[in-house]
């Protein structure tokens, strides 16, 4: 059994900046667990915009706090997102998020990161594994 708290984390290998400065993640479960996902809190500061297209996963999003607007790039399909909010990305589309107030999410990905990722110029997280 693992307990793992948000608090614990601040400041850790499990707490990662993005390196575009608009988000940071706390990374409760990653690959190194071996349970088949990862799950994190994730933070978009308000008043950005980050494009995402995860090819190598599979990125469930709960919105806990914050509001949000998600672009689909493939269909145009504008969504706002609030407290009570999921989306799934389940055919890997390339999306934007542009945040109204800072964006406060619970993601789950399959698989699951190592916590070492950060988005490429494309929007992607490299498929890693413990090993890399």
């Amino acid at each position: 059994m693992i307990v793992r708290s948000l608090q614990e984390i601040e400041d850790t290998e499990r707490h990662v900046r993005s390196a575009s400065g608009t988000w940071e993640s706390k990374r409760l479960v990653l690959a190194r667990e071996k349970v088949g996902f990862s799950l994190h809190e994730t933070v978009l500061y308000a008043g950005t915009e980050t494009s995402m297209w995860y090819a190598n996963h599979v990125e469930a999003v709960l919105c806990v706090e914050g509001e949000a607007e998600l672009t689909d790039h493939g269909t145009g399909e504008v969504h706002r997102i609030r407290p009570g909010t999921m989306y799934l990305l389940d055919g890997h589309e390339r999306h934007t998020l542009r945040t109204v107030t800072d964006f406060r999410c619970v993601c789950v990905f399959n698989p699951p990161v190592t916590g070492r990722e950060d988005h490429d110029e494309n929007g992607v997280y490299p498929l890693l594994t413990e090993e890399d």
